[in-house]
């Protein structure tokens, strides 16, 4: 009963002492959330199964060993969840056939599909009706997510597995960028993010007693990523975000009688992410060899143009779902299902590299030149400005991924038609910003970004004011019976975007978005099925205006970016299911 959830946010701020009579200077960098390893497959079948059957499963009855061996087919999504984890952290995160691990390397998802960072690709049978009625739709075992108390309708033993695959676009133009001190940022002004992921899921529900189920659920509920070229003029304000989701579940629902049903569900959710970017230093980059100007000699280090900033986190948090399921009518079923927030410290390291060192802080130390305490040194032997290559400081960012209440509606209104209805709130106000804490014993970047001038709190090294607000969406789908073995399905939804005009950032350029999408589900034969769907998702053109501020919201330097975003995104996905 457990569920594996990966989520992030996490900032990185390091100051600079200001060059010759600038004001000081701080920038904000990176939250990361790195894949984490999770139990192994002969691990996971074997506790699944001393769940199920409550006994060893060498010693399981066939319906446990049932469970195991379809349980191992999800191995096949393995070799696709390398692929894109070596595009997202690289060769060196390939591990041992372990399921959670596939599901985590594959659960990232382009900004432009994501309601904030919040995906609802666990089930493909409610995809084609655009997820309108899901939850009081009586499909298949992705109802152990969806509804638990609708456990109770599903007969006997089934399985479901599949997943979507995501191609998703994010066009910006007309961007321009100053540095901390005004100055005009040169970079790529215009380009096109594009991301193709996949987004698996499994499903095991079973029956105890006819009003008495229970199941199993492996998927993805949040996901978020993005990735700006080196060049991006925005590049002191975004370079990578990833924000990735594993979620493992246990459901069991309850028959109260003819009309009644109950459901929980209790999860066990582990977050990580990556946020990083590049650092402006003070308009150093800018400045190039016009430094040698100030210094009376050659000593321009091109390195500053390669500071980059990052910072890492995880952590393991409990939540749980309750649900209802009500039959008040022969054709009518409505549900009600809350999924609770879950709260997180996300503890790691803040990364910083090529940090001008100043005289400040090595006067009198062999290898130095200082010329002044608030300018670089020069290193006595390249003759060129003093770096440090890399600092690190342990730091932790609380974090609260959303409530959810969803309240659906399923209608029959002839033999062979039937409507569906969804109605979500998500409770994003808790989301009010990234505050990255030191936890170091000894300080090296807090040191700096913890003054009066910069952040203006102890111990921050970052901080990113969000306050996103609550957000509705609704959708509607309707299903055609068009033979006994296939069912045909349309939906519409609409996604209210949280996050204001004021706040929308580089990172998240989304706004409002709507859904349009098809599919189908096919019986292949009495223990076989399949569904398939197709959904395309557009938002309107989003301005980004962004700045930096202090702990204290107030607005810091003279740094900006703005630019023009459009996003959009196709969204397949195929479902097979099971039925013992």
């Amino acid at each position: 009963m457990v569920i594996f959830l990966k989520t992030s946010a996490s900032w990185l701020y390091y100051q600079v002492v200001p060059l010759y009579t600038l004001p000081p200077v701080a920038r904000a960098a990176a939250v990361v959330v790195a894949l984490n390893q999770q139990p192994s497959m002969a691990t996971l079948s074997s506790s699944w199964c001393q769940i199920a059957m409550n006994q060893p499963c060498a010693s399981a009855s066939t319906r446990c060993e049932r469970f195991t061996t379809m349980l191992a087919i999800i191995i096949i999504v393995r070799p696709i969840a390398t692929i894109a984890q070596d595009r997202i952290t690289g060769p060196v995160m390939r591990t041992p056939y372990r399921l959670a691990v596939a599901i985590t390397a594959a659960l990232t998802s382009a900004h432009s599909v994501a309601e904030g960072y919040k995906l609802y690709e666990q089930s493909i049978s409610s995809m084609a009706n655009a997820y309108a009625g899901r939850g009081a739709q009586i499909s298949d075992a992705t109802l152990v997510y969806s509804n638990p108390a609708a456990l109770t309708e599903l007969q006997g033993t089934q399985l479901s597995g599949g997943g979507s695959l995501i191609y998703a676009t994010s066009r910006y133009r007309d961007a321009k960028a100053t540095s901390a001190q005004g100055a005009p940022v040169q970079g790529r002004t215009h380009d096109e993010n594009s991301l193709v992921q996949p987004v698996p899921f499994f499903f095991y529900s079973d029956k105890v007693q006819p009003d008495l189920g229970y199941g199993f659920g492996v998927f993805a509920p949040f996901g978020l990523s993005s990735d700006y070229a080196d060049d991006f003029v925005g590049r002191y304000f975004a370079d990578e975000t990833a924000v990735q989701v594993v979620a493992l579940q246990g459901s069991v629902g309850y028959r109260l009688n003819s009309v009644w049903s109950v459901g929980a569900a209790l999860n066990l959710n582990h977050a990580s992410g990556k946020l990083s970017k590049f650092k402006d230093h003070n308009g150093l980059c800018e400045l190039g060899t016009g430094v040698n100007a100030l210094y009376r000699m050659d000593v321009y280090n091109p390195a500053y143009c390669q500071s980059h900033y990052a910072v890492e986190g995880d952590d393991i948090g409990v939540g749980y779902s309750l649900s209802l399921l009500a039959k008040p009518l022969t054709n009518t079923t409505l549900a009600l299902v809350y999924h609770s927030a879950v709260r997180y410290t996300l503890e790691g390291d803040s990364t910083i590299s090529n940090t001008p060192i100043t005289g400040a802080n090595v006067t009198g130390i062999p290898g130095f030149i200082s010329v002044a305490p608030n300018l670089p040194a020069i290193n006595s032997r390249t003759g060129k400005l003093a770096s440090n290559p890399w600092l690190t400081e342990a730091s932790a960012l609380a974090l609260t991924t959303p409530a959810s209440l969803v309240m659906s509606a399923d209608q029959r209104l002839a033999p062979a038609w039937s409507v569906q209805a969804s109605v979500q709130w998500t409770q994003w106000s808790e989301f009010e910003n990234i505050s990255i804490i030191s936890t170091a014993a000894t300080p090296t970047i807090s040191l700096s970004t913890q003054q009066s001038s910069n952040l203006a709190k102890t111990g921050y090294i970052g901080y990113i004011p969000e306050y996103w607000q609550n957000s509705w969406s609704a959708s509607v789908g309707v299903t055609h019976d068009y033979t006994p073995d296939m069912q045909l399905k349309l939906g519409f939804a609409f996604d209210e975007n949280p996050i204001e005009q004021a706040h929308r950032t580089a990172r998240v350029p989304t706004n409002d978005r709507t859904w349009l999408t098809f599919g189908a589900t096919y019986t292949l034969n009495q223990a076989l099925s399949l569904d398939w769907a197709y959904g395309y998702l557009w938002m309107p053109a989003t301005q980004i205006n962004e700045r930096e501020y202090n702990a204290n919201d107030v607005a810091l330097y003279k740094s900006g970016l703005q630019m023009r975003v459009k996003n959009h995104a196709h969204v397949a996905g195929v479902q097979l299911n099971y039925k013992f």
